[in-house]
């Protein structure tokens, strides 16, 4: 059985008990995270610890704040206030866990879906999000990885363009699989709005309601938007559902014909 769950974001308990809620088995089932595995939460290294632990039967996207974590390390970005990844950076195996991190996915696939953590651009249908995305985790893996990392950050391009090489292209894709919410119908992304659906600035459009976009026939899934709350529908799953924020841990099984939903309390704050 494969098994999609929203943003963990450091929260091992609630992991634990929605694993025993599934009757997830790693000898029978897959598990893909959408990403943000760590901070926030109480316990960002006992999440790798356990994710790492079901060996081929967990797969995992990477999140902002899993991008954040990496940079933190490396030296090129400032604590934030709010940061709960001390205990990932004091590990005697710091680097081995820094290092699996960075084989994670910025999209992947499943059983038809189209995984992501934040969102897709109008302008892109499932197979050039996959090797787009496929670009930048080559990058994160390769030698070039800490000289890029300082130029991740930034919001522009805000648009996608065919033609964009190098730093621009890559900055472009990662905004968009981390931390897209609204979007234009012309693919110009909005990074302040961090409201529900209904707070889309003026112009903007959550990017999922954009009906020109090219992945339309493509189930997704995604997480990032704990405001927006759990979405279920046949073409989309949005399963951020709040756990770090005292709301629920969400999971859903996506194959085996009808799909099923399952939640469990996170008692974090």
């Amino acid at each position: 059985m494969h098994f999609l769950i929203g943003d963990l974001q450091g929260c091992r308990t609630a992991l634990e008990r929605l694993l025993a809620e599934i009757g997830f088995s790693p000898s029978r089932d897959r598990l893909h995270v959408l990403g943000d595995l760590v901070n926030r939460g109480p316990d960002s290294l006992g999440v790798l610890k356990r994710l790492h632990a079901l060996g081929d039967a967990a797969s995992f996207l990477l999140g902002n704040h899993d991008l954040h974590l990496l940079a933190l390390a490396a030296g090129v970005r400032p604590p934030h206030r709010s940061d709960t990844l001390q205990q990932v950076l004091d590990s005697p195996e710091r680097d081995a866990w820094l290092e699996w991190l960075r084989q994670g996915r910025l999209a992947d696939s499943a059983h038809g879906w189209l995984l992501v953590h934040a969102g897709v651009l109008p302008q892109w249908d499932a197979e050039q999000t996959l090797a787009l995305a496929g670009e930048v985790e080559a990058l994160l893996r390769s030698d070039e990885f800490e000289a890029f990392l300082p130029r991740m950050y930034g919001n522009a391009p805000t648009r996608w363009d065919d033609t964009l090489q190098g730093d621009d292209r890559w900055r472009v894709v990662i905004n968009a699989l981390t931390r897209l919410r609204f979007c234009t119908i012309d693919g110009t992304m909005e990074f302040k709005a961090k409201g529900g659906a209904d707070a889309a600035p003026p112009g903007h459009a959550p990017w999922f309601q954009i009906a020109s976009r090219r992945s339309a026939g493509t189930p997704i899934a995604f997480g990032h938007w704990s405001t927006l709350g759990l979405i279920d529908r046949p073409d989309l799953l949005s399963l951020d559902t709040g756990c770090v924020w005292g709301g629920q841990l969400s999971a859903a099984r996506i194959d085996g014909g009808r799909r099923e939903l399952f939640q469990v309390p996170c008692k974090q704050r």
